[in-house]
């Protein structure tokens, strides 16, 4: 016996929401990828790809590794030393090796990607001043949807940690 096999209508119904709800993440990712390459293309920004722009957003004004922008959850794909490389090479990031593990390299924002992410900072208060104007989502909707996406990203998160 399956769990589909032991559910009501109401069950199926939440079921089916929650895969939908994944689908939508993905989609929203893909999105908010492609609204960040459209603001590069207009205003010229073309020796950087969004992955790396948004990368640059989520360090911010951290000292890095690879590894904890993995472990942090910043970055998710497993090629994030050649972004990082990328990025050093386009000169949006500095590198130096770390003091503690001498095989690890820290990563830190140049002037220049400090600009960037300030672009992406600009852009994301745009689109949060434009969803309150035209009243898309209401201000207790936002931290609603912010709740339970952070309720989902600890359920996930234990499903990882704890499975074995």
């Amino acid at each position: 016996m399956t769990i589909h096999d032991k559910i009501s209508d109401t069950d199926t119904e939440f079921f089916t929401t929650y895969v939908d709800t994944i689908s939508l993440v993905e989609r929203l990712h893909r999105l908010l990828l492609d609204v960040v390459k459209d603001e590069f293309e207009r205003l010229g920004i073309l020796d950087i790809n969004p992955v790396q722009g948004v990368l640059l957003f989520n360090i911010a004004a951290n000292e890095v590794t690879a590894g904890e922008l993995r472990q942090r959850g910043y970055y998710l794909g497993s090629n994030v030393t050649y972004n990082l490389k990328k990025l050093v090479d386009a000169g949006y990031m500095h590198h130096k090796k770390c003091k503690v593990d001498r095989r690890a390299v820290r990563v830190s924002l140049t002037d220049k990607g400090i600009k960037v992410r300030q672009i992406i900072q600009d852009l994301f208060d745009r689109h949060a001043h434009d969803l309150q104007e035209r009243n898309l989502i209401r201000r207790e909707g936002i931290f609603e949807i912010a709740s339970a996406l952070k309720r989902l990203e600890r359920f996930w998160g234990e499903q990882i940690r704890y499975i074995y």
